[in-house]
């Protein structure tokens, strides 16, 4: 399940990051904690799309592993690589969280492909996520905030190119955001409890 970059022309907000600029990683916590609601006021849940069957569709699930292990505060992970979402159940897992869960705020991760240049690129946005837009599949929108990460170059065969990414950067990617997104939660969560102290 991946996306083209450019395909989603009514971002509001959005910024970009390479993985590799480990100074500018900071930019990305920062961006998720802008987006994200009022502590308490909606469930958090991160949908990891995409299926370890493919290399370069593989950066959802990593992610979901990542983040599963670490254990964030007052959030629920979807999509793991022993328990993937993707194009065959991704409606109904999208029916279960509505129905689990009462006004929840959604954050969908999901693979991209895009420019060359362009390879190894995250992106916090607003909005949704549109799983398999890159290889012409209609799935439904997920999120009202996403996380991406562009793993291989578009525009030519791209069930081929996403089976042939390199799993380093792939990997690497995953351990990006999986960080980036455990420090905006936690560090949100922290921030929660001493306005709290400050108040007792």
């Amino acid at each position: 399940m991946n996306l083209k970059s450019n395909q989603n022309a009514n971002v509001r907000r959005a910024v970009h990051v390479h993985y590799e600029n480990k100074a500018d990683h900071h930019v990305l916590v920062r961006a998720i904690r802008q987006l994200l609601p009022p502590t308490g006021s909606s469930p958090i849940i991160v949908v990891c799309i995409g299926t370890d069957r493919s290399t370069g569709d593989a950066l959802g699930p990593l992610v979901g592993s990542y983040l599963e292990r670490h254990r964030l505060p007052d959030s629920k992970v979807y999509g793991t690589l022993q328990k993937p979402v993707h194009a065959v159940n991704l409606h109904d897992t999208l029916q279960k969280i509505r129905a689990s869960y009462e006004d929840p705020f959604i954050i969908g991760i999901d693979a991209c492909l895009g420019k060359y240049q362009n390879i190894g690129n995250i992106t916090i946005a607003e909005g949704p996520v549109l799983p398999g837009a890159g290889v012409n599949k209609e799935l439904l929108p997920v999120g009202d905030m996403n996380i991406t990460g562009i793993v291989n170059v578009s525009g030519f065969m791209e069930y081929s190119v996403l089976q042939n990414t390199r799993l380093n950067i792939v990997m690497n990617l995953a351990q990006t955001i999986g960080r980036c997104l455990s420090v905006a939660l936690t560090s949100r969560r922290r921030t929660l409890l001493s306005k709290l102290l400050l108040m007792d």
